[in-house]
């Protein structure tokens, strides 16, 4: 399940860090109600630029077998 933060709570530096590692999900900021940011981890992000590279590696291959 996602987790949703408001803005007031990027002041708890050190809980935020610990929540990010623990989770290994993007944490979605609020402002206002509404969806303003996102934060992750540094291995959470590396880990979705590398799965994303995989994507559309095959996407790639997939269509020039076409």
């Amino acid at each position: 399940m996602p987790q949703i933060i408001p803005v007031r709570d990027l002041k708890k530096t050190s809980e935020l860090s610990e929540m990010c590692h623990r989770s290994e999900e993007p944490i979605f900021i609020t402002k206002n109600g509404y969806g303003d940011m996102v934060i992750m981890s540094i291995d959470t992000y590396e880990k979705a630029l590398f799965l994303n590279d995989v994507s559309q590696k095959l996407e790639e291959g997939a269509k020039a077998r076409q």
